[in-house]
């Protein structure tokens, strides 16, 4: 009769003792799985060896416990945090600018640099929310001479009022600008500028981008096939 502590070799206190009467050809595998992996021993009337089991039987995934990579997981789980922050971040975003809370508009000169570059995103409020002051930047209505409206720009207030016209100026010009909007004239208050995402809506870029983000997929998809 054959008997054999198992601990050594698969690190758990298993003790093998086989019948009396076996065929001499028989095998027995015996496998442990743990949060390390898994081990198994081949016991035969030779005697014990030392195998992997991929070679002798195909283990159903659900009984093999993987071992468990801290970084790996803390990168899973920084990842979903960042994507469920840009989601609520859009979905926020896409219901204040439908309620006309807020109004999102591309910025297309270089008269604000470098506090507001050219494909900068300007956020704004209406003034009626947020009363524009000495020192912020509005987007008005530029109109010209017999009052038809050109364009909107965003320019920071310098001097004036609402009643009688603010002073406005863009940053990187040499002088005020000619018109003094008034408060009726003032369609916001800017509450912040989101960098180059009128450059991401360029049409090549915007296809680059979605380029890059298939191949990552695809990258991250054939490592979850290895595993």
């Amino acid at each position: 009769m054959l008997t054999a502590n198992l601990q050594a070799e698969l690190g758990a206190p298993l003790r093998w003792v086989q019948p009396s009467r076996v065929n001499r050809t028989a095998m027995a595998l015996v496998t442990v799985s743990n949060t390390q992996g898994e081990k198994s021993v081949l016991i035969s009337s030779k005697g014990l060896m030392v195998v992997d089991s991929k070679n002798y039987v195909l283990a159903p995934k659900e009984r093999i416990s993987k071992p468990t990579n801290v970084l790996r997981n803390s990168v899973s789980i920084g990842i979903k945090v960042i994507g469920w922050i840009f989601v609520s971040f859009l979905l926020s975003f896409s219901f204040l600018n439908v309620t006309g809370t807020v109004k999102s508009q591309i910025v297309l000169t270089e008269s604000m640099k470098p506090a507001i570059n050219p494909g900068d995103m300007v956020i704004s409020t209406s003034p009626n929310r947020i009363a524009p002051e000495f020192g912020d930047v509005v987007v008005y209505s530029g109109k010209r001479f017999d009052g038809t409206k050109v364009a909107s720009f965003a320019h920071r207030i310098i001097a004036g009022n609402g009643q009688s016209g603010f002073t406005v100026k863009g940053d990187n010009n040499p002088s005020p600008d000619t018109q003094r909007p008034t408060l009726s004239e003032i369609e916001g208050v800017v509450l912040l500028t989101i960098p180059y995402v009128g450059q991401l809506l360029n049409p090549q870029i915007f296809v680059l981008i979605l380029l890059s983000a298939f191949g990552l997929w695809l990258i991250v998809d054939a490592f979850r096939d290895e595993e």
